[in-house]
């Protein structure tokens, strides 16, 4: 297959960045993948299609749509042609998003326990104490080394330029990790020779980072501390994740059930008897986590654990309280915090977010709402999400009326032009957007990302929603070495 072969079918768009086409040619970055598929007939590279599919079966990376009828698991969409970041581009991510974390680990610090920032007219009151992830229980909890959010998961997008920009911070319980390194498993699989030959960056110790976090986190005196991961259980939409992280770190994944606290100490059942917990690596969201102190009709926490991690006596990562920093109306505030909190300039821009509780923003938006995508402040996942060049008036007229009944919850954001990727799709090349999920893990030694992330890409021909749930897939990560 020649190289004019390869491309005749990749048509890039005006206003763009493509990653794999400049107005010149192909990138430097690309030469070398570029140069294997020249080698590959269209036999081949649909084997090679066929094969990843066939290891996604087999290996059951799946995930969860909470509202198809049609089953629990689906297969996670991958595409065979990796997403190349050169050194110096990774560069500038890894310390835009370091700073990022330092600033938003400092204002969880700050606004449950002094608020200066409230105080000093940096962030409103109100903003903060209307946000339904705003956790008062959190108010003077000391949370072990301060550190709030162990595992981050930032999303970046590229608009026309090239410059990355942040899209959402998520620092609840980010999920997608697990992919990013299925993702790399499988890439070694169908081009054994192509990631040692392009000197590709290692994503491979990313478990070994999070387990030497969590066992640095436990303050009882003992060699060998007890870590484990919570899980909702097999109908969370992550299970797979969950299940894959246990295993690669070698601890327990345990449910709700599995716990029990006993004088504000966490112990977990076993057939030997009760087992003292150090850690706990939580994928249970706040509300379900304790009972007796959130939603007393959770099945998914432990009762009373709550109160064992106030009294220091259990390290819960990350820690409970998290949303107020990443709730899309507070987001816009990010780069006041970097400059209040660390007097630096943001090397990470935002999107340009217009809060639609301000009576001039919420004209402005509604006048322009054909180029802007509307989002309900604290959903995920592409839930709660109106894009304005794809929506109806009658869509719109409905937004219109649920923004007006309750403004705090909704922001506005221009249209970006993600930036497009080659993909393998039916048989030949061709760009579809993307975004990363580059993964952060904050511990005791500082701040580690380890060089990727998971590239989400919009699979629909002309789709701008790369989420999984709204048939979005993923694809392997190259962070070039130097």
């Amino acid at each position: 297959m020649t190289l004019a072969k390869i491309l005749e079918s990749y048509h890039t768009q005006s206003n763009v960045w493509d990653e794999l086409m400049s107005q010149t040619g192909v990138r430097e970055s690309y030469l070398h993948l570029v140069k294997t598929l020249e080698g590959l007939s269209a036999e081949e590279m649909g084997n090679k299609d066929e094969l990843a599919k066939k290891l996604f079966m087999t290996q059951g990376i799946t995930f969860t749509v909470y509202s198809d009828n049609e089953g629990v698991e689906k297969i996670f969409p991958f595409d065979i042609i990796p997403r190349i970041i050169e050194a110096k581009e990774w560069a500038i991510i890894e310390a835009g998003v370091k700073q990022r974390l330092r600033a938003l680990n400092i204002f969880l610090k700050d606004v449950y326990h002094q608020q200066f920032i409230i105080k000093d007219g940096i962030v409103p009151a109100k903003l903060i104490y209307s946000c339904p992830l705003f956790l008062r229980e959190m108010m003077n909890v000391n949370v072990p080394f301060d550190i709030y959010s162990h595992i981050s998961g930032i999303d970046l997008i590229r608009d026309a330029d090239g410059s990355f920009y942040v899209l959402e911070d998520n620092l609840r319980t980010p999920s997608g990790v697990s992919y990013m390194l299925e993702n790399r498993s499988i890439t070694f699989r169908i081009f054994p020779d192509l990631i040692p030959r392009n000197n590709v960056r290692r994503v491979i110790e990313y478990p070994s980072l999070l387990l030497k976090n969590l066992l640095g986190l436990a303050n009882r005196q003992t060699s060998n501390p007890t870590v484990v991961l919570l899980t909702p259980g097999v109908y969370n939409s992550a299970y797979f994740e969950h299940t894959t992280l246990a295993r690669l770190m070698g601890i327990e994944l345990v449910e709700g059930r599995d716990l029990v606290v006993e004088n504000h100490h966490v112990y977990m059942k076993t057939t030997s008897g009760l087992q003292k917990v150090d850690v706990i690596y939580r994928r249970v969201d706040d509300e379900f986590i304790d009972p007796l102190t959130f939603r007393p009709d959770s099945i998914l926490g432990v009762p009373g654990i709550y109160w064992a991690y106030r009294k220091g006596n259990v390290a819960i990562v990350n820690a409970m309280g998290n949303g107020v920093a990443d709730d899309k109306a507070v987001y816009s505030y990010v780069p006041e915090m970097i400059r209040y909190y660390l007097n630096e300039e943001p090397i990470l821009k935002n999107v340009p977010t217009y809060g639609l509780d301000v009576p001039e923003n919420r004209s402005m938006v509604f006048a322009n709402m054909g180029n802007m995508v509307i989002k309900k402040t604290n959903e995920s996942g592409g839930y709660g999400m109106l894009m304005g060049n794809k929506a109806t008036e009658d869509e719109m007229e409905e937004y219109k009326k649920a923004i007006l009944e309750d403004p705090r919850n909704f922001i506005a954001q221009p249209i970006i032009n993600l930036s497009s990727s080659p993909c393998y799709i039916d048989g030949k090349l061709q760009p579809r957007r993307v975004d990363l999920r580059p993964f952060a893990l904050y511990g005791p030694d500082g701040i580690s990302i380890v060089p990727g992330g998971l590239t989400r890409v919009a699979l629909r021909e002309g789709s701008l929603v790369v989420n999984s749930s709204q048939g979005g897939g993923s694809k392997d990560t190259w962070v070039l070495g130097d």
